[in-house]
């Protein structure tokens, strides 16, 4: 690959039990690599946002994760309260049961909420595709688009299984040009990265950040 590799990854921590210490540490390999991003749950943001000070990474936050069950005036709130910490990006979880049910306008709604909260602020949206038939992983690009958001995601990496080429590269055929296409969990590797690229994503989600920028595997789920 001749693609700046770091400028692809969201250098990811988002497991419950992380600790101020260990954020303080992923800052300071995002700086290290110049990482596009840190992904931090919500508690996190200012901590990060200082550490990041100057720096060319950016403090990405989650949103509704990982269920996307909260309401929409939740969600809009929280993402509201995460850019006035510092937050530069917003991943918000689709409503993924308003999804299932075809219930639409619901799923729209949703996403337009945080996007109006968000402001100029980029939004991506994790749709969970293991969880979504093909139909469905359309319908929500579709509505992604509709929304105006920045990006459709895969996964949060909590749920049953994480990104595949096979969904990244339906993605990007549903989204075309106009959004980016993150693919996030169980990105492992160097080699699992340039197959997410292959098929169509142009942002990683992972926790193993460092070890592929070193060309080494990780075991973790995220």
């Amino acid at each position: 690959m001749t693609t700046n590799i770091a400028a692809l990854i969201d250098h990811t921590l988002l497991k419950p039990e992380a600790t101020a210490e260990q954020i303080v540490q992923l800052c300071a390999e995002a700086k290290q690599y110049n990482f596009a991003s840190v992904c931090v749950n919500p508690s996190f943001v200012a901590l990060a946002a200082e550490q990041l000070k100057g720096a060319q990474s950016k403090v990405c936050t989650v949103i509704g994760f990982p269920l996307g069950a909260s309401t929409s005036a939740t969600k809009a709130f929280e993402t509201k309260d995460a850019i006035n910490n510092g937050a530069g990006e917003i991943d918000m979880v689709m409503n993924i049961g308003a999804m299932k049910a075809q219930q639409y306008d619901v799923v729209l709604n949703d996403m337009k909420a945080v996007r109006e909260a968000a402001g100029e602020t980029l939004v991506k949206v994790i749709l969970e595709t293991c969880l979504l038939t093909d139909a469905e992983k359309e319908k929500a690009c579709e509505l992604a688009v509709e929304a105006k958001l920045d990006f459709v995601k895969t996964s949060t990496g909590f749920s049953t299984a994480g990104a595949n080429e096979a969904d990244v590269a339906l993605m990007r055929r549903v989204v075309g040009k106009d959004l980016g296409v993150k693919a996030s969990g169980g990105v492992r590797s160097l080699e699992d990265l340039e197959k997410m690229v292959e098929a169509g994503a142009n942002r990683i989600g992972a926790s193993s950040g460092v070890k592929i920028m070193n060309g080494l595997s990780s075991d973790s789920e995220y």
